[in-house]
């Protein structure tokens, strides 16, 4: 028990010790290198306010309609920024169109938007870069009366033509949800019936369907969404499911197909009574091509930490996720995806500059003492040569007090533990010098001489 504990204690001390040491030679290092740093940060701060200015503290974001689900996730998203000390300003839309519209406009201060996959035609629309997406945003179909069959979550043919026959609506012109219609409806065959459709905004449709003022609503929104909770907690409202929602991804690319298991929206009503499949887009996280790097990865971060967590439809960790976008990917974004969000060098222009310097103080301090002893080996060589060529014994102690000197001056130096060997042989090289003298071995000092340093170490 007893060499346990002496175990113990010998492995604490070796551990203080060695902290010690490290602590000692870090503000050593400090204290030597404080030129080349001072220049590091010098250049730094020259580069980081010429060549790239350090991005804004203010950054203005367009949504969508008020009280929507893109200003409820926006203002996670205002939260988190603030947390890092930037103010996000939200502004609300009508629409994606207009999103679009504000962030290609280079003169509008709009730098970000949220916007639906495959509702616009990049086509002649220039300066603006994805960051990914960051959420599913399933397309929902509500209609209102008694269940049509036990194949109504499958509606399809026939029996969709004469569902899509009654009151109607498919979003506000101009709404990520309209757009998406349109293309759900192109693709199924029935584009002849788009303009018998009503067009109310989200808001609108959903308080009219649940007065019984239509009968079916079209709508693109997300699960977490006020709109859809309202929907789906009605019983007297059904929904239609995708049973060819393969096909409906291999002609619109850009949907993807999400499973609802049988009562799993509600399990007292047995709600869905089926497994059904659904389609979906997801909100696509776009910004100014002008927008800094450091704001770039600071969305990429916040989208991670809102949107990367485990939802209904969400695996945790999916979003942020690089496809389906029509605009161009970030190059900040390629970078998120590879590496996550690197040192502050790998994005940042002097890094030609900083590196030279950077890489060469680990070895700063030590070529700095190596000059120092071999500077003292050279002046121990110059000493030993006068008192071979015109030793006086009468200045013997004259002899004794300079070599006394040479040593205080070495003793004065602080030398890492990986140079001991160096020091102290300079300093045993300095005692046998002087024992010589005390023991008046002239004999010695005509033929012996110290260990002479090569011209290149007495030079540095």
């Amino acid at each position: 028990m007893g060499s346990v504990k002496e175990d113990v204690k010998d492995t604490w001390l070796g551990f203080c010790e060695a902290a010690q040491d490290k602590w000692g030679n870090f503000l050593q290092f400090l204290r030597e290198t404080w030129p080349v740093l001072l220049l590091l940060f010098a250049g730094l701060m020259l580069v980081w306010w010429l060549a790239d200015p350090p991005p804004p503290k203010r950054i203005v974001m367009v949504t969508g309609t008020e009280g929507g689900s893109y200003q409820m996730l926006a203002k996670k998203y205002v939260d988190y920024f603030a947390k890092k000390g930037l103010t996000l300003e939200l502004v609300p839309s009508h629409g994606a169109q207009e999103n679009i519209a504000r962030l290609s406009d280079r003169k509008d201060p709009v730098q970000a938007a949220f916007v639906q996959a495959g509702i616009y035609n990049p086509t002649g629309i220039a300066g603006i870069l994805s960051l990914g997406s960051v959420a599913y945003e399933p397309i929902w179909f509500f209609y209102r009366g008694t269940a049509l069959g036990a194949s109504d979550f499958h509606l399809q043919g026939d029996r969709l033509k004469k569902l899509l026959s009654r009151k109607t609506s498919i979003g506000d012109v101009g709404s990520g949800t309209h757009s998406q219609a349109l293309h759900i409806l192109k693709a199924a065959g029935l584009e002849q019936n788009i303009p018998q459709f009503l067009t109310l905004s989200s808001a609108e449709g959903v308080n009219a369907l649940l007065l019984g003022e239509i009968d079916v609503l079209f709508l693109v929104d997300q699960l977490e969404s006020p709109n859809i909770q309202k929907l789906l907690n009605d019983p007297n409202l059904n929904l239609i499911g995708f049973n060819r929602a393969e096909a409906y991804t291999r002609i619109l690319p850009y949907l993807e197909i999400l499973t609802v298991p049988t009562a799993s929206f509600s399990l007292i009503r047995d709600f869905p009574p089926q497994t059904i499949q659904l389609l979906s887009t997801t909100t696509q996280l776009l910004v100014d091509d002008r927008m800094h790097p450091a704001l770039q990865y600071l969305f990429l971060e916040a989208a991670e930490a809102i949107n990367g967590k485990q939802s209904f439809f969400a695996k945790r960790g999916e979003f942020p996720k690089f496809n389906h976008s029509a605009f161009p990917e970030s190059v900040v974004a390629a970078r998120f995806k590879k590496s996550g969000v690197p040192a502050v060098m790998n994005y940042l222009p002097f890094l030609a500059f900083a590196y030279p310097l950077v890489s060469s103080l680990p070895n700063y301090r030590n070529k700095r003492v190596q000059v120092r002893i071999n500077k003292m080996y050279g002046a121990l060589w110059t000493f030993e040569q006068e008192l071979a060529t015109g030793f006086d014994p009468g200045q013997c102690d004259a002899y004794i007090s300079k070599i006394n000197q040479m040593e205080a001056d070495a003793l004065n130096m602080k030398v890492p533990k990986k140079m001991a060997s160096d020091y102290y042989s300079l300093r045993s090289s300095m005692d046998y010098v002087r024992n010589c003298l005390i023991r008046g071995e002239r004999p010695y000092l005509a033929t012996a001489r110290a260990p002479s340093p090569n011209k290149t170490d007495v030079q540095l």
